[in-house]
């Protein structure tokens, strides 16, 4: 039974972890969706300066 119970603990630490992955995955993915927009404005006004 002791083991059971500890299984059970394991498993629910596994989860949270995902979950604290999963969180951590959206903010970068999302940081990465701002920046690229932020560096594409700037390439594009450098291609406009240089012709």
């Amino acid at each position: 039974m002791l083991n059971s119970f500890m299984a059970k603990e394991e498993g629910q630490g596994l989860v949270e972890y995902a979950l604290i992955l999963a969180l951590i995955a959206i903010v970068v993915i999302g940081a990465l969706t701002i920046l690229g927009q932020n560096v594409n404005t700037k390439f594009e006004q450098v291609n406009t300066a240089l012709q």
